[in-house]
């Protein structure tokens, strides 16, 4: 007599109850984190508060997150992937001419800033003078502006190839330096921005900036 056995279930396994509960538990308070940084500003959240919303205890955010920064840097690290991810999906659209590439991702950067209501009230609160959740943005080693040099810098690698890594490297610096500008300090000329970011940064690379 043959021996049968039960097929093996293909694809991944579903998370155990706790690791699915956690996984929940963290979106939940992310999103409310969100939520009340654009209603009111990052320097208004409370964990009570976030706590209350997303319907789970304090000490579990606390064991979650360590602490409110920890909260604010896992909830731009969040806001950075999503925006990474739709910013490389703008870049690879135009991937056959680099300069509407450029002015593309610019001005997609700039219509986020304006738009989205997280980044909006963080640049709003930079504006006030309180930059609570701003170094997480800008000068910490992971979010914003260093994802997104490295993402642009690997990407004029691919459609760049014959310019110099370190002239690729110093374009990529040097485009979201100019943009991050134009978002903090949105002046008459800001409606140009996406043009003269691409053509100064076509300059550094070297490449004419046809249009």
């Amino acid at each position: 007599m043959r021996n049968h056995r039960s097929p093996v279930p293909s694809g991944p396994r579903p998370d155990p109850p706790r690791v699915a509960w956690r996984r929940q538990m963290r979106e939940r308070v992310l999103a409310e984190a969100r939520a009340l940084a654009a209603e009111s500003g990052w320097d208004r959240v409370r964990v009570a508060d976030l706590a209350l919303r997303a319907e789970v205890s304090r000490p579990s955010i606390y064991k979650e997150f360590g602490d409110r920064a920890g909260i604010g840097r896992a909830l731009v690290l969040r806001e950075t992937e999503e925006f990474l991810t739709r910013l490389a999906a703008v870049l690879d659209e135009h991937r056959d001419d680099l300069a509407a590439a450029l002015r593309a991702a610019v001005a997609h950067a700039l219509a986020e800033a304006g738009g989205n209501p997280f980044i909006g009230a963080v640049l709003t609160a930079a504006r006030g003078g309180t930059d609570a959740l701003l170094p997480f943005l800008t000068s910490r080693p992971e979010p914003v502006f260093t994802s997104a040099w490295q993402l642009l810098a690997q990407w004029l690698g691919t459609v760049a190839p014959g310019v110099a890594g370190e002239r690729r490297s110093e374009a990529a610096d040097l485009a979201v330096r100019l943009t991050i500008s134009h978002m903090l300090l949105p002046s008459p000329l800001t409606a140009d921005a996406a043009e003269r970011v691409a053509r100064a940064t076509c300059a550094v690379l070297g490449v004419p900036p046809a249009r």
